[in-house]
């Protein structure tokens, strides 16, 4: 637990700094790309992560939790194995993005370079991902928390020396906002594999002599894939939302314009300040894979009951406080990005959404540390579903629209969370309520 703790205050003091540029990042994009610019920023950027998905074939989780699950001469095989893995992945899925992805319908109305930063960006998640893992699963999460922080500072900083030193259309600004991501990854990527690397040719002297090919690329594939398909869904359900929520407002009465200038107050200014403090919720998440995975794979029932008590516990502190005061000072916290009322509203009708989600997100990473990944993809698929349900059919009438929409993701929220909840406890074997162990008569 003292690891435990340890680790979660490195990660949420950095992520902290992180969220702070993150804020920062919209702010400055909100105001120099205007309204209907970063809806199209905003628009984009789902499709961006779902990249990232797709390259990242979700090696951080699986190598972490193997780290954390066997001894250290077994590292460095699965290491190679991974590398190689990883080499595929990045030649396979650069060539998908560069043939299919500029036929893509939402695509055809930017610029022809987003697809060559799509194709950049490919190469730089693959072969990070490797490093992030094994950083993770030997708790280094100093190492990560710099990375998670830095980057974002990066970021802002090319965003503030772009904007300040060249004049760009409403075209290239948006091009502007992505290169200012890409390059900040980019760092990112030089750092963390010059660590990797360093240790990496300490790691070999501890090697076994020999290693089972096959047994590694279970123990890998049997995380990456489901985890991989998890997050292919959450990242084309998020790449999806944006032009269906567009949709609806426009199916409701609403101006193309205008459905595009809600959903970026929607996207770009409430659930900016509505997420900002799921940074403790993310660190918790990083910290929790290899925690749970390590007690699980141990048969630590005791440590398990502590971990999730510990987990809501924290998230209650901070997540009951937060909501409060977004819904007190939502119209001066808006205020800060966009004048007028709507982004205002928005902010307050979507609380249960971001509370939810403070807790949706440290579960997720107990469901993957307790195997339990096919669960968790069931639940996302069904609380999404139902959300776009609700989001189409309340959201295109007219005297619902953005309300509806917002009842949409309301509901969606909700109903992953106690599906994600009542399933950790039937596994680990205590009450719903009352989180203490259940007595078998």
């Amino acid at each position: 637990m003292k690891t435990f703790f340890k680790g979660a205050l490195l990660l949420i003091v950095a992520s902290f700094l992180g969220e702070c540029f993150d804020f920062m990042i919209n702010m400055v994009l909100t105001r120099e790309l205007g309204e209907e610019g970063i809806g199209h920023y905003m628009s984009i950027m789902p499709i961006m992560f779902f990249i990232i998905v797709l390259a990242s074939f979700e090696l951080p989780i699986s190598i972490s939790k193997y780290v954390a699950e066997t001894e250290k001469p077994y590292h460095w095989p699965m290491l190679k194995y991974a590398f190689r893995l990883t080499l595929w992945i990045s030649i396979c899925f650069s060539l998908i993005v560069f043939l299919l992805f500029p036929a893509l319908p939402p695509l055809k109305s930017y610029h022809p370079s987003v697809t060559v930063l799509f194709v950049l960006l490919v190469p730089m998640i693959s072969f990070s991902s490797i490093a992030r893992g094994y950083l993770m699963g030997t708790q280094q999460m100093g190492k990560i928390a710099f990375a998670n922080g830095f980057r974002k500072l990066v970021q802002l900083i090319l965003l503030i020396l772009l904007f300040n030193l060249f004049e760009f259309s409403p075209e290239m600004s948006v091009i502007a906002g992505l290169s200012s991501f890409i390059a900040s990854e980019a760092v990112i990527v030089l750092y963390l594999l010059t660590v990797y690397v360093y240790q990496a040719q300490e790691l070999k002297k501890s090697t076994l002599a020999s290693s089972k090919t096959a047994l590694i690329r279970r123990s890998l594939f049997r995380v990456s894939v489901p985890t991989t398909i998890l997050r292919i869904f959450h990242s084309m359900t998020h790449a999806i939302q944006p032009f269906l929520i567009k949709y609806a407002l426009m199916a409701a009465g609403v101006s193309e314009v205008g459905a595009t200038e809600q959903f970026g107050l929607l996207s770009g200014v409430a659930m900016t300040i509505g997420f900002f403090p799921a940074f403790i919720a993310h660190a918790l998440l990083t910290i929790l894979i290899p925690t749970v995975s390590e007690a699980f794979a141990k048969g630590n029932q005791e440590l398990l009951k502590k971990l999730l008590q510990q987990s809501l516990g924290m998230t209650m502190l901070y997540g009951i406080p937060a909501i409060v005061i977004m819904f007190a000072f939502a119209e001066p916290l808006t205020s800060l990005f966009v004048n007028g009322t709507t982004a205002t509203l928005f902010l307050k009708l979507l609380w249960p959404y971001f509370f939810t989600h403070f807790l949706i997100i440290p579960l997720q990473a107990y469901l993957i540390g307790l195997n339990l990944i096919k669960d968790a993809l069931f639940h996302t698929v069904w609380a999404h579903f139902i959300s776009f349900v609700v989001i189409f059919l309340l959201g295109s009438q007219p005297e619902w629209q953005m309300s509806g929409v917002i009842i949409g993701l309301n509901t969606g929220g909700l109903l992953q969370l106690l599906m994600h909840y009542m399933t950790i406890c039937q596994k680990i074997g205590i009450g719903y309520w009352s989180l203490k162990e259940k007595r078998v008569h």
